[in-house]
């Protein structure tokens, strides 16, 4: 136990044991399959999904390159930030962040005592599930040396919030799904739908 940890028999170590929780945060690179496997693993689980790049291009009423565009990346930074800090507070089911939000410092923190799945991949697999289309604001030039280089620099921050990492190659999202389950020690609601066969 660290030093900081709560007394056991405060009201704040209460209130902190029965705050809503997410059942897993999924963290990985683009290409990773984040929002198709967190949305299948939500399906099997029986909670609810809950996408940050989705709830911000919600918020916003934009897409996530537009507000790159119009505003800037450390724009879309803090509101990802703080969408991020509030699902995080409020959300039961399973969150999929975006590629980037892990490299937040305030989101590293926020990230302690969750349970977070870095989903590893291979850039072949990225590619061949992305294609490394323009939507994607920073892969837009040199896609494959871009992600490249956004891996190396992101992947030690990936390892350190994670809890487990399940990696993704040649698995079908259904097959990844199944090894996420596995990873956690979790089990499928027996009503849950099968996992969707699109690309992750």
């Amino acid at each position: 136990m660290t030093s900081d940890a709560l007394d056991p028999t405060s009201a704040d170590a209460t209130d902190a044991a029965t705050a809503p929780r997410p059942v897993a945060v999924v963290v990985g690179p683009p290409g990773a399959g984040k929002t198709t496997v967190a949305a299948a693993l939500a399906d099997r689980l029986g909670v609810p999904f809950h996408d940050v790049d989705l709830a911000i291009e919600q918020q916003q009423g934009r897409s996530i390159s537009d507000i790159f565009v119009d505003d800037g990346e450390p724009v879309f930074r803090e509101l990802e930030r703080d969408e991020v800090a509030r699902a995080l507070a409020e959300q039961r089911g399973v969150l999929a962040l975006g590629g980037g939000a892990v490299m937040t410092p305030e989101t590293q923190q926020a990230l302690k005592g969750h349970v977070v799945v870095f989903l590893d991949v291979t850039i072949a697999d990225a590619s061949r599930r992305i294609g490394f289309d323009r939507s994607r604001p920073l892969l837009s030039v040199n896609p494959r040396a871009s992600w490249t280089a956004m891996m190396n620099t992101r992947r030690p921050t990936y390892q350190q919030v994670a809890t487990h990492r399940v990696d993704t190659a040649g698995r079908t999202p259904d097959e990844v799904v199944d090894a996420v389950l596995t990873a956690l020690g979790l089990t499928a609601t027996p009503d849950a739908p099968d996992a969707p066969n699109a690309p992750a």
